[in-house]
């Protein structure tokens, strides 16, 4: 076993990872932007694979924290929906260009979080009644999918959950639930594709506690931020995620 020597691979691998910390603790989307910061220094499976224990530890300092504020009416919708999108994106993962499915992420959450900035100012388009519970196992199959093929699956989510209105610490809990059932679902595929190896193991022992310690500063954070400034914040961070994704699909 041999770890990278690069002092670059450390800083860049420390960045990632306080970015799905800060997410994971309510600052949903920043996350996003973890596997790119990565695949600067590593292939994007290895990176995958030394982030995702850190994204099952982060998780649980996100549900513990926020444990008593879940939307579970949605989760019931949403999980099964998320677990099919998994399995899809497994299974169809050799046959779609991951650049379409980051463009059509990209490109939805970026005309969704324009839209709901546009809506606090009276010009956006508004939906004129509440939309059918049995539409959240789309929107979680769809963020199960991308997930799975193009680790965005965070924006399709959190569409529908901007949609439900829900309070801001209703929003994370949920978030937090959500994701953290997601992660332990993919664990299967990734130890198919072999690549819990010892080498990556370590890396993520390394960047352990500036996992806990980045997710709980983001806890933090996200209850000394007013609910009206949370959900702008949420819509901008979507807003630059969707141009990231369509970047990198076009480019």
């Amino acid at each position: 076993m041999s770890l990278p020597a690069d002092p670059l691979f450390y800083l860049l691998a420390a960045v990632a990872v306080i970015l799905v910390g800060l997410g994971k603790g309510g600052f949903s989307g920043l996350g996003t932007a973890s596997m790119p910061v990565m695949t600067l220094a590593i292939d994007p499976i290895s990176g995958a694979a030394i982030l995702l224990p850190l994204f099952i530890v982060q998780d649980a300092v996100g549900v513990w924290s926020f444990r008593r504020n879940v939307d579970w009416r949605m989760l019931g919708w949403t999980l099964p929906g998320c677990a099919l999108g998994i399995f899809l994106g497994w299974l169809l993962a050799s046959s779609v260009a991951v650049w379409v499915v980051e463009a059509a992420v990209g490109a939805i959450a970026l005309v969704f979080g324009a839209n709901q900035i546009a809506t606090r100012s009276g010009a956006g388009v508004k939906l004129r009644k509440p939309q059918p519970d049995a539409l959240g196992l789309f929107w979680g199959g769809l963020s199960g999918f991308t997930s799975q093929v193009a680790l965005a699956g965070g924006p399709p989510f959190q569409i529908w959950a901007l949609s439900r209105k829900m309070s801001r610490d209703v929003f994370v809990g949920t978030n937090a639930l959500f994701f953290a059932t997601s992660n332990w679902l993919k664990v299967p595929a990734f130890v198919a594709l072999g690549q819990f190896s010892l080498r990556n193991t370590v890396l993520s022992g390394i960047f352990l506690p500036l996992a806990i310690a980045s997710t709980v500063a983001g806890v933090w954070l996200v209850r000394r931020v007013a609910p009206a400034r949370f959900v702008a914040i949420i819509n901008l961070l979507m807003i630059a995620v969707g141009l990231k994704l369509l970047w990198s699909a076009l480019t």
